[in-house]
């Protein structure tokens, strides 16, 4: 067995391309620590899952359901307080690889805020902040976006309707009616959460300088557990038809997807701080994507509405 000298913390990592990404990680870095964040008490279990299939036995579990932002600060704190004790070895990345996309925008975080923004940009806002200041100097954060964010049939296929940005306080409110029950508002939504994810990558960029922070598109994956909250047609679909595409260059399969995503967290620094990797590569996020006012107003209602100081010093 290898003693691990660093540790790498991940959400997302129990199924799909996450699952293809932590079992690629562990065979090919057992010199780390995998700490990946699990909801309700399965944690163990999955670490003993991915250890007997890799062969690695360096893979711990913390508890965390991401729709919780109490939640979230136990994670942190737990994670906190273990490298405090030297329990576990320095931290030098966090794989924010953990997503929803929701059939409708109706759905609440236990906190009351809508489920696809709640979970897919608040959550990591949230965790990132609580450790912020115990990533090593050079430390790499990726967080899953999608090409949804650009909004047109090149890098949406047509199936998810483009983002619609409004203020924050209004994007992170559940709706209601007969429009809100719609599949349409659950990937708008969707969409919506992955430009936010873009925002978010560029404001962490500006505020922790010896960190390297990307957001990262697997581009389309069918067969994973994202539409798992979709109709019970949808769902056969995503899982056995559309994995047709899998043999076609617009499509990858969750476990090419998975090599992919764990490749972007070990290569060589790809690009400065704050871009975006599309499956690894270097390219422009949407223009869009570039608004620095949008940026510093979910930062600052993201501050507020997660109880933590707008502007503290990220990196004492």
């Amino acid at each position: 067995m290898t003693e691990p000298t660093r540790t790498l913390l991940m959400s997302g990592a129990t199924r799909g391309l996450g699952l293809a990404a932590a079992e690629r990680l562990l065979r090919d870095h057992p010199d780390q620590l995998l700490l990946i964040t699990v909801r309700g008490d399965a944690g163990r279990r999955i670490a003993r899952d991915l250890a007997a299939r890799t062969g690695n036995p360096n893979v711990q579990a913390v508890s965390c359901d991401l729709g919780s932002l109490a939640e979230v600060r136990a994670a942190a704190e737990t994670v906190r307080r273990r490298l405090a004790a030297g329990e576990i070895p320095p931290l030098t990345g966090f794989l924010a690889n953990a997503g929803v996309q929701m059939a409708s925008t109706t759905k609440a975080t236990v906190d009351g805020f809508e489920a696809t923004f709640g979970i897919n940009v608040l959550a990591n806002y949230l965790l990132i902040r609580l450790l912020a200041d115990r990533f090593e100097p050079g430390a790499r954060i990726i967080v899953t976006g999608s090409e949804s964010h650009f909004g047109d049939f090149r890098h949406n296929l047509g199936l998810v309707p483009a983002p619609r940005w409004t203020d924050v306080r209004s994007l992170v409110r559940p709706d209601s009616g007969p429009e809100a029950e719609t599949v349409t508002a659950g990937r708008r939504a969707y969409s919506t959460s992955k430009l936010g994810v873009q925002y978010l990558v560029h404001a962490l960029a500006r505020r922790l300088p010896d960190v390297e922070v990307y957001a990262y598109t697997p581009r389309f994956v069918p067969g994973t557990g994202l539409a798992r909250d979709a109709s019970a047609i949808q769902r056969f679909g995503f899982r056995w038809l559309l994995p047709l595409l899998w043999a076609t260059p617009i499509a990858s399969s969750p476990q090419a997807a998975g090599v992919k995503l764990a490749a972007a967290m070990s290569t060589p620094r790809p690009a400065e701080s704050g871009a975006y990797l599309d499956r690894g590569e270097v390219v422009p996020s949407s223009e869009e994507s570039y608004d620095e006012v949008r940026e510093e107003e979910l930062w600052r209602v993201a501050a507020e509405l997660c109880g933590v100081p707008a502007d503290p010093a990220m990196r004492p």
